[in-house]
Formats: structure tokens, sequence, C-alpha cells
């Protein structure tokens, strides 16, 4: 217990090093205690140490749960490393923890997304059991970052069609990647309709974003 209160105490504090520490020194520490070092290693951008982490996880036996997974997938997609990325995912497929958790499928979808692998990105999305606006949008700004903006218009159209709304951030992916590659009336109309179809006002995002678009359209 002393050992999960202080590794505990130096994650809160931001001392991930004393934290880690107190890990190796104290043997009872549990995966829950793990699992927030992890945590704390993505939230600080140290992605490399979040992984070996899981390591250390995985050799001394500790069991993951949802949040170490989510954590985890996320290190990897900021890492670019898709083939730990696509070991956690037969992980958390076997155990089917997919069918009950939409932040660990939208995580996926983010880690796929981020490794450049949209068509994995737009399957992992299309088998989940729940889909949100979070979710969607996630893969959009996939497309967004690739330049994709058929893509990124066809899932706007795709989330509609399911009863989901965008919100602020959909529509600034959306209009980005329409932007890329002069796919400007389409940035347009959606900039023009943004407020009396989907009930949003225009923020500074927004607008930059147009400038953006205009600016690449010529």
């Amino acid at each position: 217990m002393f050992g999960n209160a202080l590794v505990d105490m130096y994650d809160k504090c931001g001392m991930l090093d004393k934290a880690q520490k107190a890990l190796e020194d104290h043997s009872n520490c549990n995966a829950i205690t793990c699992s927030a070092i992890i945590s704390g290693y993505v939230q600080h951008g140290q992605s490399h140490d979040a992984s070996d982490s899981f390591k250390r996880m995985q050799n001394e036996g500790l069991s993951h749960d949802v949040v170490t997974f989510i954590c985890t997938l996320k290190a990897c997609g900021s890492m670019g490393a898709i083939d730990k990325g696509k070991q956690i995912h037969d992980e958390v497929v076997k155990r089917k923890l997919l069918e009950k958790n939409i932040v660990l499928g939208t995580t996926l979808v983010h880690m796929y997304a981020r490794c450049g692998m949209l068509e994995k990105a737009r399957k992992v999305l299309e088998e989940l059991h729940l889909r949100d606006v979070i979710a969607w949008s996630t893969l959009i700004a996939g497309y967004a970052q690739q330049g994709q903006g058929h893509e990124a218009l066809k899932c706007l159209k795709h989330m509609e069609s399911e009863g989901i709304s965008p919100d602020n951030i959909t529509l600034v992916c959306v209009m980005s990647a329409c932007g890329h590659i002069g796919l400007v009336n389409d940035a347009k109309m959606l900039f023009q309709i943004m407020t009396t179809k989907y009930c949003i006002s225009p923020n500074l995002e927004h607008l930059n974003c147009m400038v953006v678009v205009f600016g690449c359209g010529g």
C-alpha cells in the first residue's frame, strides 16, 4: 500500500522519474499504479517511457486494464509504433473490450490515423458497436492531415446518415481537408451553412481555417 501511495504522489506531482524508481523499489505495486505512470508519461509527451512501462508490466505478469491500453495506444500513435499498436489491438479484440468502451475504440482509430493507416482506422471505426461525433472527428482529422478532402467529405455524409451531427472540431477538420486539395467551394459551403444547418457559430479557428482555404485556392 505504501509503495502504491508513494508512486501515486510522485506521479501527480509530475515527478515521473521518481515515480518510476518508487515503482521499481516496491514489488507490491499493482496494475492500477503502473497504469497511472503510463498515463503520466503520455500526458507529458514521454511516449517512449510509456511504452517501456507497458513492457515492464507485461514482463512482470501484471494485467492490463482499459486505461492502460488507452494510454499505451496514445503513446504508440505519437511514436508511430504501429507494430506495438497492432499487438495491443489484437489483445483488445481477444478480450472483447471494444464491445463496451467507445473511448478505447476511438483511441484505436486515432492510433492508426496518426500512423498513416487510414484504411485500417476506417475499418476499426466501422466495426465499433457504438460511434459518436468524437470517433468520426478523429478519423476525419486523420484524412485532413493526409490532405484527403474527398474522404473527409464522405465521412461527414456518412456520420450524418447515422444521425450524428458534426461539432466545431469536425467542421474545422473537414474544411481544412478540403482546402488542402483545392475544394474551395465545398469548404465555403460548409462555412456558410454551419450556423443554419448545424447551429454552430463560427469561431476564430473556423475563420483562420477559411483564410487558409482561400489562400491555398488562390
